[in-house]
Formats: structure tokens, sequence, C-alpha cells
């Protein structure tokens, strides 16, 4: 009798399935994405592969000592996961059908040429790219690419990925 009620109350679980809420999951994911990436990139500044200060994007706002400072560097890493979350939304809505990692490759290698090519060095961020340094040219594009992988492979694994929402005795 027991057997029974623990196979039944098992079966009622297995069919319970999993949905996940398609504006939340960016929001976390690009949240993720932007404190990683933005460490990841707080590092390569330390080290010496970039020129490109970690709060690049509030370069308008601040004064190059704010931004040289722990907090300048806290609010950099925070204007960042923002950016994150925005373009974790826009690759939901715009590329969320999309299967595989290329397309967040992709995304990512267009963030990078967008904010480093043109809208950084128009202005004032960055500088152009013929005068910012190889070394800084493929630390930013090397992080931009992950970046843009993290995020779209994490939406199009979650989203596209239907074995996890069949039932456990299908």
């Amino acid at each position: 009798m027991s057997n029974q009620y623990v196979m039944h109350r098992g079966a009622a679980r297995s069919e319970r399935r999993r949905f996940t809420n398609p504006w939340l999951f960016p929001l976390e994911i690009g949240c993720y994405a932007g404190l990683f990436f933005g460490v990841i990139r707080w590092i390569s500044y330390e080290m010496n592969f970039t020129r490109v200060l970690p709060g690049f994007l509030l370069d308008s706002f601040f004064s190059h000592d704010f931004l040289r400072s722990w907090w300048g560097i806290s609010a950099g890493i925070a204007c960042f996961i923002a950016l994150s979350i925005v373009a974790a939304l826009l690759y939901k809505v715009a590329l969320g059908k999309f299967k595989g990692p290329w397309a967040g490759i992709f995304y990512g290698i267009g963030w990078w040429a967008v904010l480093f090519g043109l809208i950084c060095p128009l202005l004032g961020m960055t500088p152009w790219m013929n005068k910012i340094g190889w070394n800084t040219i493929f630390t930013e594009l090397s992080v931009m690419t992950v970046w843009g992988l993290f995020i779209g492979f994490s939406i199009a694994f979650e989203f596209t990925d239907e074995a996890s929402r069949e039932p456990m005795n299908a």
C-alpha cells in the first residue's frame, strides 16, 4: 500500500513542468553576465591588458580620477551590469529563438563593434581604434565575445531545450 502512495506521489511530481518566466530570466542572466564580465574587465585593466577603464561607460559623467578609484570601479561594474541587463532583454526579443552558441558569439562581436568602434569614440568615452592599441582591441573583443556567448547561449538553452520539459517517465 505504501509503495502505491510513493509511486502516485512521484508521478504527480513528474507531471509538473518547469516554466521559466521569459522576462525575469534575461534580467537574471544580464545581472550575472554584467557582474562576472565586469570583474573580468576590471582584472584585465589592472593587469594592463586593456587601457579602457572599467567605468568607460560613465566617462562623460565622472572624472578619470574618480573612475580609477574603488568607488569608480564599482560604479563602472554597476553600469556594465545595467548594460548587460539591457543586452540580455534585447537578445531575448530579437534572437531568443536561435539555438546554439553562434548567435550569442555574433551578438557579442556586434556589441563590441558598436561600443568600441562607433558610440564610445564619438562620445569621447574611449579613443578611436587606431589609437587604442592591439592589446586593448583583442582583450575587449575577447571579453565582449564571451560575454555575448554567455548571454546568448544561456537564453537559447533555457528557452529552446525541450528535453528538460519532458515528463520523467515518458
